[in-house]
């Protein structure tokens, strides 16, 4: 063989070599990080992770056939086709594909994809519980679960459902229980794929196949992507590099239930959830290209709120008035500065994706290439709502900006057409009055209690860009008013709304709080709130309420001071195998003057002792769900003095106790029904009352 042919034969290896090595997928991997410790404010942050193909599984969670709520069904066809594309795309790299549908083993008996799981050898190292439901993991233990599914999280209309019942039953499923295989529109290659519904057959397919990294995607993200046996909180615990891919899932949540926002919020909730609590998250366009998938119903615009401001405290008074009042119509995402550099506000990348933003910044000087994305986002023409200090956001006070650093003196008369040079004394309250001829604007809609008084001291905003429309003003006794709330067409043709209000004391004022909302929903190119008190405030008639136990319920709350009659309680608790002795598992609980009942998922427990004026409640072993989630619900009846859980309620298992000490949830009033939920315990319980030995 000459040279030449020699450098040719290589070339040519080297090319076919390329050509077969897998491409690695490239991921942004979106966490949440508190700003410091037990701050309950979280960094947004995106890092950037190769991923080896061969090293990378992709676990496709109960994506069914069928579903009892249609609108979940509705769904889930409509993201699962792009899903198809994502799992195409992962298989042709060389990623391992495994389809999960739950129950529905039977389907695929004579299936190769599910005979080459079940033929995978055993992995040397099979992890305890690793075939059970997993409801909380040690990282969300402090956690507030972020909304109420105990209901099922069935939203369809109820004409809707009760006709889908009934095809259901016409085409021989059980209406409860009605799906039987994964959904056709999800290609399973039979040469290469697995499926499997069990815990171990997973881990023994990604041990044998030494796979670091795993991607779960499928439904529903609340329930099963996080609980199953292969699921997102077993992948965690048991040391696995696992990501949830956003915008390829969904949840089971009904806006009728806490926090009675819209579906989608509901969905964005629990994937803050997970990123905060249990793992990164990544989206499909990362793998095959064009936009993250969003639902056809999803119309909400994407409102980043900017908080970097220790005066007024906006950081606390500005998520709480987004939960109250934003989270029906709004995608909503936060950005907070950084707690120990007050230049830096991590995160500010959000607003590349915005379609709004509310800025509460005063007197940052920020990183050049990190001002300029607020300098593009206004330039691109979006809408911008300022508070207070955001008149003086970028800019110090008769100082340029440190080196390396840059400000933005004119964003007050560039972006909100306004004039801030200082303000009137702290103790000089101002009393805030329309202006005239203003009444009609859609920003002042519902807010009739004009005049009021603001919380905090009264602005120098004069004089305003012609470009204005002025809303309210201020005046205190012996000086000029002053403009407190107007509207803004910028040059670049962009909506602005701006009001100095935002004092801490605003915020407890219906009338300003109202004008920061109608001024949102205004720049965004909404019609004001039709109805603009809040549900998403618990409610102890309405909601079940995270409390302490044991407690008084007057200890609560001064809502419930003076309350005598019925309270309920409920928890959940898991218990393993290894704990429960062959002895009767027994509910013992203190009784003083209160009547108490109790039941144990959903059947009522008798006593059959009272010791020491604590009742013994003994429970069945047929009742118990062992390794997973159980029920427990508590009636208080109380005529006189205080009522409630006042001490401690706890299982008795053999030589073993369980003190149920810590967080339960709580309500009011005397319902029946309150003594189950409609599906088992592992769906509709919470992880933050759950109890475990």
């Amino acid at each position: 063989m000459t040279l030449r042919s020699s450098f040719y034969l290589f070339a040519a290896t080297l090319m076919f070599a390329n050509l077969g090595a897998a491409e690695e997928f490239l991921l942004t991997l979106r966490s949440q990080t508190e700003t410091s410790i037990n701050s309950g404010r979280y960094h947004r942050l995106a890092r950037q992770e190769s991923w080896k193909p061969e090293e990378t599984a992709v676990i496709v969670c109960d994506l069914w056939d069928l579903h009892h709520s249609q609108n979940a069904v509705r769904r889930l066809a409509e993201f699962t086709p792009r899903l198809n594309e994502v799992l195409k795309e992962a298989r042709n790299r060389g990623a391992t594909i495994i389809h999960a549908p739950s129950d529905c083993m039977a389907a695929y008996s004579d299936h190769p994809a599910r005979a080459r799981a079940v033929a995978t050898p055993k992995a040397e190292r099979i992890p305890d519980d690793i075939q059970s439901w997993c409801s909380r993991i040690p990282s969300e233990e402090q956690a507030v679960y972020p909304l109420d599914q105990s209901d099922g999280g069935d939203d369809d209309d109820p004409e809707e459902h009760k006709a889908w019942a009934a095809k259901l039953e016409r085409l021989g499923r059980n209406p409860d229980l009605p799906w039987q295989r994964q959904s056709d529109l999800i290609t399973i290659d039979s040469e290469e794929d697995f499926i499997s519904d069990r815990g171990d057959e997973v881990w023994n397919i990604l041990e044998q196949r030494g796979i670091k990294n795993v991607i779960l995607t499928g439904v529903h993200v609340n329930m099963c992507v996080l609980g199953r046996p292969f699921g997102l909180r077993q992948m965690v615990r048991n040391g696995k590099n696992v990501v949830l891919m956003r915008d390829m899932t969904d949840t089971m949540y009904n806006p009728a239930s806490w926090p009675y926002v819209s579906h989608f919020t509901g969905n964005d909730l629990i994937i803050s959830h997970i990123e905060k609590f249990v793992c990164p998250t990544i989206t499909s366009d990362q793998l095959i290209g064009g936009k993250a998938f969003r639902f056809k119903h999803d119309t909400r615009p994407h409102l980043a709120i900017v908080m970097a401001e220790d005066e007024y405290e906006t950081q606390q008074t500005l998520p709480i008035f987004a939960a109250q009042h934003l989270r029906k119509d709004f995608r909503v995402s936060f950005v907070y500065a950084d707690d120990n550099d007050r230049n830096r506000i991590p995160g500010l990348e959000v607003l590349n994706d915005a379609d709004i933003a509310l800025i509460s910044v005063r007197r940052r000087t920020l990183e050049p290439e990190r001002l300029k994305i607020v300098r593009n986002f206004v330039a691109a023409g979006k809408p911008v709502v300022g508070i207070r200090t955001a008149s003086h956001a970028f800019s110090l006070r008769n100082m340029s900006a440190p080196e390396g650093l840059a400000d933005w003196p004119e964003f007050d008369a560039q972006v909100f057409g306004g004039h801030y040079t200082n303000h009137h004394g702290n103790k000089l309250l101002a009393t805030i009055s329309t202006v005239d001829g203003s009444g009609e604007h859609p920003i002042l809609h519902g807010v009739t209690g004009v005049p009021f008084r603001s919380g905090g001291s009264l602005y120098m905003t004069s004089p305003l860009a012609p470009e204005t429309s002025p809303l309210l003003s201020g005046s205190v006794e012996g000086q000029p008013s002053e403009p407190v709330a107007w509207t803004f067409t910028r040059g670049d043709g962009g909506r602005s709304f701006y009001t100095s209000l935002g004092h801490r004391d605003d915020f407890e004022n219906i009338e300003s709080v109202r004008l920061l909302a109608n001024g949102i929903h205004w720049a965004a190119g909404l019609p004001p709130q039709a109805n603009f008190f809040s549900e998403s405030r618990s409610n102890y008639e309405r909601d079940w309420v995270n409390v302490p136990v044991p407690s008084a319920w007057e200890a609560i709350d001064s809502q419930l001071k003076d309350y005598d009659g019925v309270g309920w309680y409920r928890c959940a608790v898991r218990l393993r195998d290894s704990w429960l002795s062959e002895k009767d598992l027994t509910l013992r609980l203190p009784q003083g003057d209160d009547d108490l009942q109790a039941w144990f998922n959903g059947h009522r427990l008798q006593p059959v002792a009272d010791i020491r004026h604590t009742l013994v409640l003994p429970i069945s072993e047929d009742w118990i769900a062992p390794n997973d989630a159980n029920l427990i619900v508590i009636r208080v009846a109380d005529d006189d003095g205080s009522g409630g859980l006042v001490a401690t309620p706890r299982l008795h298992s053999g030589k073993n106790t369980l003190l149920l000490n810590g967080r339960w949830q709580f309500r009011i009033g005397d319902d029946p029904k309150w003594c189950n939920i409609p599906l088992p315990a592992r769906y509709g319980t919470s992880p933050d009352v759950l109890f475990e030995p």
